[in-house]
């Protein structure tokens, strides 16, 4: 059943429900965003460091499993990004969302194509840059989110970043959301609706290894930590031998091109072979609130039926 909440965002996208499926690299393929589509969220086609090709396979599952709309994450700091950008315009797929970058030099050729772009940002002054540029709306990411971040929480970056261009498009919060009180928290603070990433880790269709999944829902409140930030590309990922070593050797002064060396493979290895101690195991803060392994339709209507009991409670000044 179609909800009330986020109208403007779910009429602009054609969704049953304001909620976007985060844009995981090995993580988001088909499987998961048509099933998050079909059941009336944004599913998101992770296209990480993959290649147009792997991207265009993916696109054509999508469109075999629902004609509901999806969209495709563009790693812009990928070697593959530029060929991605063309393949989603060729495609002319419904929704681009983007990421570690700025995707103004690619946003004419996108709206030409009649895509709709929705960056995902860290900072105000990023998000009225790419408004004016004609950004169909903004993913506003908190630090509390897996993977790339920046430096300020989605608590205190989300109602800044509605006063600065809530007026002029929808704003999703993104970073820390993982159930019913995270989409009504959102909403409260002026969001239209929000992007889940790690919640969806921990779904039936998604295609982690089951070590990966398990190390989510065994997580706690300090289960994560940072590393990269001297090569300008922190990383929030579950805290195991790899993210220690990365750190001594970056304490130790490592240079930049010698941590990108010693990272290179270990997002694959635990999310597709399950070596959870070894390998980049990411997860954002919202790990500690996942505890079960569930099909996308049940994590999204449960989302939607809590939050809509959260905001009827405290429509009535019921504590």
């Amino acid at each position: 059943m179609k909800t009330r909440l986020g109208r403007r965002l779910t009429k602009l996208f054609g969704l049953d429900h304001p909620i976007f499926l985060g844009g995981m690299a090995w993580l988001g393929t088909a499987e998961l965003a048509a099933a998050v589509s079909e059941t009336g969220g944004l599913g998101i086609i992770g296209a990480g460091n993959c290649d147009a090709a792997w991207v265009r396979e993916q696109i054509e599952r999508v469109r075999r499993t629902t004609a509901r709309p999806f969209g495709v994450n563009i790693l812009l700091i990928s070697p593959h990004a530029g060929d991605i950008m063309d393949l989603v315009c060729r495609e002319r797929v419904p929704v681009v969302t983007t990421g570690a970058g700025n995707p103004g030099p690619y946003l004419k050729a996108l709206k030409a194509a009649g895509v709709k772009v929705v960056p995902v940002v860290s900072s105000v002054a990023l998000a009225r840059r790419l408004v004016r540029a004609g950004a169909d709306a903004v993913v506003t990411e908190g630090s509390e989110a897996a993977g790339h971040i920046g430096e300020t929480a989605t608590m205190t970056l989300v109602p800044q970043v509605v006063d600065a261009v809530g007026r002029e498009v929808p704003v999703v919060a993104a970073g820390g959301i993982a159930d019913g009180r995270g989409l009504a928290a959102a909403l409260a603070l002026g969001a239209d609706g929000v992007q889940m990433g790690t919640r969806f880790i921990c779904s039936e269709e998604c295609i982690a290894h089951p070590a990966y999944k398990e190390a989510v829902l065994k997580a706690g409140d300090r289960a994560t930590a940072v590393t990269g930030r001297s090569t300008g590309h922190p990383v929030r990922a579950l805290r195991n031998i790899l993210t220690r070593e990365f750190q001594k050797r970056e304490a130790a002064g490592a240079s930049r091109a010698e941590l990108e060396e010693f990272g290179v493979g270990r997002f694959r290895a635990a999310a597709v072979d399950g070596d959870v101690a070894r390998g980049t195991v990411i997860a954002g803060e919202a790990s500690g609130l996942v505890r079960s392994i569930e099909p996308a339709r049940v994590i999204i209507e449960r989302t939607v039926r809590e939050a809509e009991e959260i905001l009827r409670r405290l429509a009535g000044g019921v504590s």
